[in-house]
């Protein structure tokens, strides 16, 4: 699907992960393309799922979720009923930003943000480990972010 893309519709991608909201004219101004186009070319863009949609960035401080944590989980059990139980625990939690399942030692990571200790305990010791398809649970707390997510590569060497 991706070879669908063109370099208006690259660029397009690049400046609404910068900005999602940006008009259709000031979109048009930042790419050199019409607004009628970047309209039709944003439209297609949502509708056939290259954007999945448009949020906020918010600052976890200010709502008070100042503690991130990496959390590495194995599973009880490996099995595939065991395996959609936890799929099924980790979407209901809203403190689990990102969840991965993994190959290697661990079965899975999750990106988690708590009010502070007193959260994290209450998740892991509460939540976590209670629950009946979790072996076992290793945290590791996150002491300063390098880098955030601002988006997918949309040129580069990814593209070459």
């Amino acid at each position: 699907m991706f070879e669908q893309l063109d370099g208006f519709d690259l660029k397009i991608l690049a400046e609404l992960q910068s900005d999602g909201r940006l008009s259709n004219i000031e979109l048009s101004e930042r790419i050199a393309l019409s607004a009628s186009q970047c309209s039709r070319r944003r439209t297609r863009l949502e509708a056939e799922g290259f954007i999945r949609g448009y949020q906020a960035n918010l600052d976890p401080d200010k709502l008070g979720l100042n503690l991130l944590v990496v959390i590495s989980v194995t599973l009880a059990t490996h099995n595939r009923d065991n395996a959609r139980r936890f799929a099924q625990l980790v979407n209901g939690l809203p403190e689990v930003l990102e969840a991965y399942a993994l190959t290697g030692e661990m079965d899975y990571h999750l990106k988690v943000a708590t009010h502070g200790l007193a959260g994290l305990s209450r998740f892991v010791n509460d939540v976590l480990l209670p629950h009946e398809s979790v072996q076992h649970v290793k945290t590791s707390i996150v002491l300063n972010t390098l880098k955030n997510f601002e988006g997918y590569p949309l040129s580069g060497s990814s593209f070459t």
